[in-house]
């Protein structure tokens, strides 16, 4: 029952192709019904987190935040905000 396809999936801020930092959001959801968070939304945090290091980034900071419920049954979203910094 995890995710059920309501992930919004992967933002990523607009810049230059080879700027020193990148940021990236996921955004996470909890189970439609229940706890922790659906397989879906840690399959597209760590595909962020592995495509930004194929590119030649590396994860410099992260932070979580909450950013509203889906109402009754339907589950909290959290986003994760990431900085990925190019390893030189």
């Amino acid at each position: 029952m995890a995710g059920f396809g309501f992930d919004a999936g992967v933002l990523m801020a607009e810049g230059k192709r080879n700027d020193m930092y990148r940021v990236v959001q996921v955004v996470l959801t909890e189970k439609f019904i229940g706890t922790g968070s659906g397989i879906s939304s840690l399959t597209n945090l760590q595909k962020a987190i592995n495509e930004q290091a194929a590119q030649g980034y590396r994860l410099h900071t992260i932070a979580t935040s909450s950013s509203g419920s889906k109402g009754f049954m339907g589950g909290d979203k959290i986003q994760a905000t990431m900085v990925f910094e190019k390893a030189i």
